[in-house]
């Protein structure tokens, strides 16, 4: 299995990566609390349409390494350009899903578009979770703090209910099975303890609104309308606001994890994009 290994943080790391594909190189990132294999509604599709795709583990998810700590996006966008020197890659565009988002944009803060092409935004956090003076429509702290208090005292509890709100799952859809959320809690619940506390805190802790002026290459954004996890108004519309050249769209209906709801849309959007 293909591993990146190298020093990012405080201790060596193993990040897992897949590489599948020929042609310009894309990376998606996934979301918090699973791992790469959320995009698979993705890769196959972009694979087959001709475009090189790599998928990886965050640090303490899915395959990778499960250090104690630095689970910072500073840390976190470090170990994503380590990877794409290691494979050598240029003119990439980077997908980031949810939490992914924050890489996304830490690593334009800390390294630059020397390598990147394009961003996409899908269902993002960026700019900021947490409900602010200046931020009325994000998450209430409350909230949050109730969150990783969960987390601490029954993260198995709290990850089972979890992929029900990520994707307003009802009973019987024809989007989502109850498949769909036993694959999804196996995933989750495998994950380091520690780095899915760490990394809760650092999405919902994190705000990104002065680095949005980093991303200075064309960018797509894509949020549900129905996002009970991320609310749009607080991300992707002033994401949206705050991002020079970017292609903004809502979907109707769509909820969080809209690459399983709405994967056809997704990936026409996607597709239209990176073929401009």
């Amino acid at each position: 299995m293909p591993f990146l290994k190298h020093k990012e943080g405080t201790e060596p790391v193993r990040i897992f990566y897949q590489d599948y594909g020929k042609g310009k190189p894309v990376i998606l990132i996934h979301g918090w609390p699973l791992s790469h294999q959320s995009w698979e509604g993705q890769i196959r599709v972009l694979v087959e349409e001709g475009f090189r795709v790599i998928a990886y583990d965050r640090r303490g998810f899915g395959k990778s390494s499960q250090p104690w700590g630095d689970y910072d996006y500073t840390t976190l966008a470090g170990d994503l350009h380590q990877l794409i020197l290691h494979l050598d890659l240029k003119d990439v565009t980077l997908v980031g899903f949810s939490m992914g988002g924050g890489e996304v944009v830490r690593y334009f803060t800390e390294f630059g578009a020397d390598r990147i092409s394009k961003a996409a935004l899908i269902a993002s956090i960026i700019p900021l979770v947490a409900q602010k003076d200046d931020n009325p429509d994000g998450v209430p702290q409350k909230a949050l703090d109730e969150i990783l208090a969960t987390l601490k005292s029954n993260r198995i509890g709290f990850l089972k209910d979890f992929h029900k709100n990520f994707y307003n799952y009802k009973k019987e859809t024809d989007e989502v099975s109850e498949a769909n959320l036993d694959f999804d809690f196996s995933v989750a619940s495998q994950a380091s303890p520690i780095a899915t506390i760490k990394a809760a805190e650092a999405w919902a802790g994190t705000d990104f609104r002065k680095e949005l002026k980093n991303v200075t290459v064309p960018t797509l954004i894509v949020h549900g309308d129905s996002d009970n996890i991320v609310p749009f108004q607080t991300s992707a519309k002033q994401a949206a606001e705050g991002i020079a050249d970017n292609e903004y769209h809502l979907i109707k209906d769509a909820p969080h994890g809209l690459n399983l709801t709405h994967g056809d849309k997704l990936n026409r959007l996607l597709l239209d994009f990176l073929k401009e």
